[in-house]
């Protein structure tokens, strides 16, 4: 218990610096990806990164230090993140017959 209070599970981080991350690697990730959101969707992708990026230095055994390194891996994690979003949604989104969608 020697571990400073986290947020969402990120040791280390606290409110505002999970902020600052998310929107960084939001932005990041969706610089990669080439995708175009507002604001609160890049906070938000970004701090879901952060969750997935750190869950997969775990896993991986990847030790995090610092901002950089919390940044780093957030970005990762926010770009599986928009890759998995898009997966899930282009699969959904295709007509089952193969023409043109309706709505």
């Amino acid at each position: 218990m020697d571990q400073p209070l986290s947020v969402m599970g990120t040791p280390g981080v606290g409110f505002f610096s999970l902020l600052l991350i998310g929107a960084l690697a939001g932005w990041i990730a969706e610089r990669v990806t080439r995708s175009d959101h507002g604001l609160l969707t890049i906070i938000l992708v970004g701090i879901a990164g952060s969750f997935v990026g750190s869950r997969l230095a775990e896993a991986l055994d990847v030790r995090l230090n610092g901002f950089l390194g919390h940044l780093i891996a957030a970005a990762v994690g926010a770009v599986l993140v928009l890759w998995l979003w898009r997966a899930f949604r282009g699969r959904r989104a295709e007509p089952l017959d193969g023409g043109p969608m309706t709505r």
